[in-house]
């Protein structure tokens, strides 16, 4: 059994706004995300920027019990998940729950509890844990809290492989659906990580930007880059079988069609310097979708601003896409979010398919110093308009992870 499988809605949450609508806009005039960390004081830590969500009231989303009961990446995912499911005009009418599933992951989960429980346990009372220690630190309870507010009891399967969690996450659900497992899911990924222990963890690992002028900090391709920079932020898509999709009427925004998946088996940070694992997931996403190298037209890349990831991602495309690589339009929109890892996929595959139907490439950012390692076309500093069928997806993890999605136009769909 194949089945096709469409997106009919999307949510996000980021540093460059709290809906979709105003996040795609913003990246497209160019706006950087990307400014001092103001969620806790960085004074002690040679990191000083973040992509943070800005003027983020969470009262209006939650009750207070509701904000105190749950960690900041659960509430991000859950006004992600809000947005989602209405554009996606669904009610827990127009569906079996036991065939929805819920694929919502994170790479680290509620590091802020974890990191301010510790502090208790360490320099009060460990008497004085709070009792929601646990499932507000635990790495599923995004998509546990999410499949309890809306009744999904199909498989609830949070992929965690670091910077690619969503990625994979979105991935999984696509194949559940097309395979006939479910019908339906809701699938991505949130991060709260902006931290003082999220920092200075990465930090020592020295896979941060030390730029203190924002604009220099998150430089994808750039031959001057110098790491991430940590930013927070959720982004979910609901999935769901075409044939149900259009029998409910619901507006396609976009169709799934490849997936691939590979590790490098090579190093616990750094990426294999060949990228023939990269090569591979970028192949086995085209031979599932079906297509030629030369029908991809847009891809969001992994682009995270260090050194080792920019030169061998471009590696990667270059071994996958041969001579059509310079002819596919690029971008790293980590120029102007940030980049919040383990959602990180799932923000920018809403940005694929907010490309799709604009026609609109979004821009790296901030570029100014070529890399002769980096020769592709990133779409430097300025939104380019083009024709997009095709859009993929990259995005790359600690311990080797690589996941590629391949999306394609809705257009012909809603006729």
């Amino acid at each position: 059994m194949s089945r096709r499988v469409v997106i009919t809605g999307m949510g996000t949450v980021n540093p460059l706004g709290h809906n979709t609508y105003e996040s795609f806009n913003n990246m497209l005039d160019g706006e950087n995300g990307i400014s001092e960390i103001t969620l806790f004081d960085p004074h002690r830590l040679k990191v000083k920027m973040a992509g943070e969500v800005k003027n983020l009231n969470l009262e209006d989303y939650f009750d207070h019990k509701e904000i105190k009961r749950n960690d900041r990446v659960m509430l991000l995912g859950l006004i992600a998940a809000k947005e989602a499911f209405e554009q996606a005009n669904l009610n827990q009418g127009d569906f079996d729950p036991y065939r929805f599933g819920t694929f919502v992951t994170s790479g680290i989960g509620g590091l802020s509890t974890f990191y301010e429980e510790m502090k208790t346990a360490i320099l009060n009372d460990p008497n004085r844990v709070s009792p929601f220690f646990v499932p507000k630190t635990i790495i599923n309870m995004t998509s546990g809290a999410i499949s309890i507010k809306y009744g999904l009891k199909g498989p609830n399967l949070p992929i965690v492989t670091a910077c690619s969690a969503s990625t994979n996450s979105i991935g999984e659900a696509y194949r559940n659906i097309k395979h006939g497992y479910i019908d339906f899911a809701i699938s991505g990924g949130s991060e709260a990580s902006v931290t003082e222990i999220g920092i200075s963890a990465f930090q020592a690992l020295r896979a941060l930007s030390t730029s203190t002028d924002k604009d220099r900090a998150s430089i994808p391709f750039d031959l001057e880059r110098n790491g991430f920079v940590m930013a927070e932020g959720a982004g979910v898509i609901i999935l769901e079988e075409y044939e149900m999709a259009k029998k409910r009427g619901a507006k396609i925004l976009g169709e799934l069609v490849g997936y691939g998946a590979t590790s490098d088996a090579f190093h616990v940070t750094a990426p294999d310097e060949n990228a023939a694992a990269i090569t591979k997931a970028i192949t086995l996403a085209l031979e599932e979708a079906g297509l030629s190298r030369e029908e991809i037209d847009y891809i969001n890349a992994h682009g995270t601003s260090t050194q080792l990831n920019d030169k061998i991602e471009t590696i990667g495309i270059k071994n996958a896409f041969l001579d059509h690589a310079k002819k596919i339009s690029i971008s790293s929109t980590k120029s102007m979010t940030g980049h919040a890892l383990g959602a990180a996929g799932a923000i920018e595959s809403i940005v694929c398919l907010k490309v799709l139907e604009s026609d609109t490439i979004p821009p790296t950012i901030n570029y100014r110093v070529k890399d002769e390692n980096c020769d592709l076309d990133y779409t430097v500093n300025q939104k380019k308009h083009r024709k997009v069928k095709y859009a993929m997806n990259i995005n790359l993890g600690f311990g080797g992870h690589n996941a590629v999605l391949i999306f394609k136009k809705g257009d012909e769909l809603n006729d």
